[in-house]
């Protein structure tokens, strides 16, 4: 974890330089600095020396091109490890049915134990965890077909505990290894785990429509615990946490803010509605104001789409049906060029930012 850490901050240190060295360009264009021959001679010495110790010590990229092939890697990996669980998955269906069932039951304890195995020789032979998340995959796909798998053979009922089983895999996976992929499948999946065992409590199928609520209440608390637990070691992970959240919470509202019937809340469809419209359209400039405040960019792209999906929803339910839809339209794209405005004067208002 503390290797993590330190290579967050050699890439951040790597980017710095860069942009150091881009506006020590700028500067010397304009004649604001200039710099002689040996000054020049030593000075990109010192940064190449040092751009190359981080290079060995933490595999980071020390350039643009190798940015671009680190991210087509992580996609790489990702779609590889679901071509791998495609495959195990197909497999198994293909050849299943031909097994007995102690031997079924064999191939399902020893498949996760197996790539769990080579998770781990993996993880200490690399740094960058291509290999290892891509396994990790592997590992969830496989857990979750010995759940499914284990409850036919043995004719189990189904229960919300099945989430909690993989989901626990995938935190355990996530912060052993640090993976935010499987971290973020962990807290989905505890989400699912926690809104069905609160429908079961009420007495209705755990397996029925989920009701919205119990997801805003589980969005809330995810923005909230990395307040509540830090992750030192771990910087990436709240931001995990915190955009799963906000969404769980924008698409709660959403969708109670158009279907009242869903709520638990004691009162008619359309006040339940009203009150959720204007809860969405709180929540998204809470969102922006607090993104702006504490300087996170994802809360605030986050807080404006959902404020502009709101209106517009809000537009549609009011206008559609009565208004030529050629003035609809129009009236979006005028509404669409004030929200700019606004956010422009936003932005103009911020510290470091002169209006364009």
């Amino acid at each position: 974890m503390a290797e993590t850490s330190g290579k967050r901050a050699a890439q951040q240190r790597v980017d710095r330089i860069h942009a150091f060295r881009r506006e020590l360009e700028q500067l010397t264009r304009e004649g604001a600095l200039v710099l002689t021959e040996e000054q020049r001679a030593s000075l990109g010495t010192h940064i190449e020396r040092t751009l190359q110790d981080l290079a060995d010590r933490f595999d980071v990229d020390v350039s643009e091109s190798q940015k671009q092939i680190s991210l087509g890697m992580r996609i790489v990996s990702t779609l590889g490890g679901l071509a791998f669980c495609a495959a195990v998955f197909l497999f198994f269906y293909r050849f299943w049915g031909l097994l007995s069932t102690p031997v079924q039951t064999a191939i399902l304890i020893a498949t996760p134990i197996i790539c769990l195995a080579a998770m781990e020789l993996l993880a200490r032979r690399e740094r960058t965890l291509y290999y290892t998340s891509l396994v990790g995959l592997v590992v969830l796909a496989s857990f979750a077909l010995d759940l499914i798998q284990v409850g036919i053979i043995f004719n189990i009922t189904p229960s919300p505990g099945a989430f909690l089983a993989w989901s626990s895999l995938a935190l355990v996976l996530a912060y052993t290894y640090r993976l935010r992929l499987a971290l973020a499948g962990g807290l989905i999946g505890i989400a699912i785990f926690l809104t069905t065992s609160l429908t079961g409590l009420t007495g209705n199928y755990w397996g029925g429509d989920p009701m919205p609520e119990n997801f805003l209440a589980v969005g809330l608390a995810m923005i909230v615990f990395p307040f509540a637990v830090k992750h030192r070691h771990l910087p990436e992970f709240p931001d995990v946490y915190r955009i799963l959240g906000i969404l769980f919470v924008f698409l709660s509202l959403l969708l109670l803010a158009n279907a009242g019937r869903m709520s638990w809340l004691p009162f008619g469809p359309k006040p339940v509605q009203g009150l959720y419209q204007l809860a969405g359209f709180i929540a998204a400039a809470a969102a922006i104001w607090l993104g702006l405040r504490r300087r996170l960019p994802w809360a605030v792209n986050i807080g404006s789409a959902f404020f502009a999906i709101y209106l517009f929803n809000r537009m549609f339910s009011w206008w559609w049906d009565w208004m030529p839809k050629y003035l609809f339209f129009l009236i979006l794209g005028a509404i669409a060029l004030a929200l700019l405005a606004v956010f422009r004067r936003i932005r103009a208002g911020m510290p470091g930012v002169q209006p364009r």
